[in-house]
C-alpha cells in the first residue's frame, strides 16, 4: 500500500490538487506522492513529495466546524508577515495559499519544510541535557521576541484587536463550549466561572501564538534550538502573556502530573527546567508579567484545549473525525479541563 492510500481523497485529492499546483507553481510540480504527518487534532499537516521538490500542505479537518476555527489563512498570513517583515523570529516559508474550496474542500496553504525534531513524549538518543537546556531557553526566548515584535509595522495592524483580549478570549469560548457540549464535563463549567471572575490586567499587546508548546515548535537536534515554530491557527493579537500560560500549561513539573497518556512529557528528562524556572527566564527577559497572570493564562488554556478538543471529540462520535486518537479524547477532555482547575485552585503551581 503507498503512502498515498492512507490519505482519503476528501482530505486532499490528488487530481485536482495537482492542476491547482501545475497552473500556479509550475509545469514540475504535477506529479508527486503525499503522507500524513504526525497527529495533531486540528488542522491536518501532509507532506507533497515530487522530484526534487517538497511541501507541506495544511488545511483544516472534516466536518461541521465552528466559523472562525481552524483558519489556515491566518497561520498563513502571519509566517508571511514575519518572514517579510525580517524579524528575528524562526517561521517556516509560506509558499502558496488557495481559498478556492473547489480544489481540496476546504482552504489550505503550502509552505517549505523545515527540517529538525518534534518532541513530545520522550526525547531521542543523543538529544541529552544540554541540548534539552537549551531547547528550554530558546523557546523563552522566541517567546521575548514575539512579544517584541512590531506587529503594526509588518502589516498586521488589523490582525486582530489589541483589546480586551481576556474578555474576548472567555466569550468566544464559552460560544464555542455551547456548541460543543454533548456529555456532563462540571469542571468545564467551574472553570470558566473562575476565569470569568478573576480576569487579570491586560499587559501591552502583541502577537499571541495562541498554542505555543513543545510539539509545536521543530527543534534543531544539534543545538537544541528552536529552528521553527508552527500551527499559528489561532494567533491574532492580544496579550503576550497568553503564550507564557499556554507553554506552562503543558509543562509538566514532575510525573505525578501525567495522569492522561497522550499529554507530552518530554519536559520529564534530566535537563529540562521546572514552571518555575521557565517563568523566571522570561521574566528576565524584560516581560514584565504577574505571576497571577500567568496562573490565569495557564488555567485559560487548558479551558480552552478542553473546549476545542471536545468539539473535535463530538465530531468523532457523530462520525465526520476519523482520526484514531480522537477516541483518547473520552478521558482526555476531563484530563485537560481538571489541569486546568488544577491551576485555578492552586493544586498546580507555576511560582
Amino acid at each position: 500500500m503507498t503512502a498515498d492510500a492512507l490519505v482519503p481523497t476528501e482530505l486532499v485529492d490528488r487530481e485536482r490538487l495537482s492542476r491547482h499546483l501545475r497552473e500556479h507553481l509550475g509545469a514540475g510540480y504535477g506529479q508527486f506522492d503525499v503522507r500524513r504527518l504526525g497527529e495533531g487534532q486540528s488542522c491536518l499537516t501532509f507532506m507533497l513529495e515530487g522530484t526534487g521538490w517538497s511541501l507541506v500542505l495544511r488545511r483544516p479537518p472534516r466536518g461541521d466546524l465552528p466559523p472562525t476555527a481552524f483558519d489556515v489563512t491566518r497561520e498563513y498570513r502571519v509566517m508571511s508577515a514575519i518572514r517579510a517583515g525580517g524579524a528575528d523570529l524562526p517561521v517556516p516559508q509560506p509558499v502558496l495559499l488557495c481559498t478556492d474550496r473547489d480544489v481540496l474542500g476546504a482552504p489550505f496553504y503550502l509552505m517549505e519544510p523545515v527540517g529538525g525534531l518534534v518532541l513530545r513524549e520522550r526525547a531521542p538518543a543523543g538529544f541529552g541535557p544540554a541540548q534539552r537546556a537549551a531547547l528550554s531557553e530558546s523557546a523563552i526566548d522566541v517567546l521575548a521576541s514575539l512579544r517584541a515584535l512590531d506587529w503594526q509595522g509588518i502589516g498586521l495592524a488589523d490582525f486582530g484587536n489589541p483589546d480586551a483580549y481576556a474578555e474576548r478570549q472567555l466569550r468566544r469560548m464559552q460560544k464555542l463550549w455551547e456548541r460543543a457540549r454533548f456529555r456532563p464535563l462540571p469542571e468545564v463549567d467551574e472553570v470558566g466561572d473562575w476565569l470569568r471572575a478573576n480576569v487579570p490586567p491586560q499587559s501591552r499587546a502583541a502577537v499571541v501564538h495562541g498554542d505555543y508548546k513543545l510539539d509545536n515548535v521543530i527543534v534543531d537536534p544539534a543545538t537544541g534550538r528552536v529552528a521553527a515554530v508552527v500551527d499559528w491557527e489561532l494567533s491574532t493579537i492580544g496579550d503576550p502573556a497568553a503564550d507564557l500560560g499556554w507553554l506552562l500549561y503543558y509543562w509538566l513539573d514532575d510525573q505525578a502530573e501525567l495522569q492522561w497518556p497522550r499529554m507530552p512529557a518530554v519536559m520529564l528528562a534530566e535537563g529540562f527546567p521546572t514552571r518555575a524556572e521557565l517563568f523566571e527566564r522570561y521574566a528576565g527577559r524584560g516581560a514584565e508579567v504577574a505571576a497571577e497572570a500567568a496562573v490565569w493564562y495557564a488555567a485559560l488554556a487548558g479551558w480552552k484545549c478542553a473546549i476545542m478538543l471536545e468539539g473535535s471529540y463530538r465530531r468523532f462520535v457523530e462520525g465526520t473525525a476519523d482520526h484514531a486518537t480522537y477516541a483518547a479524547l473520552e478521558t482526555g477532555v476531563p484530563f485537560l479541563a481538571n489541569r486546568a482547575l488544577g491551576f485555578a485552585t492552586g493544586a498546580l503551581r507555576i511560582v
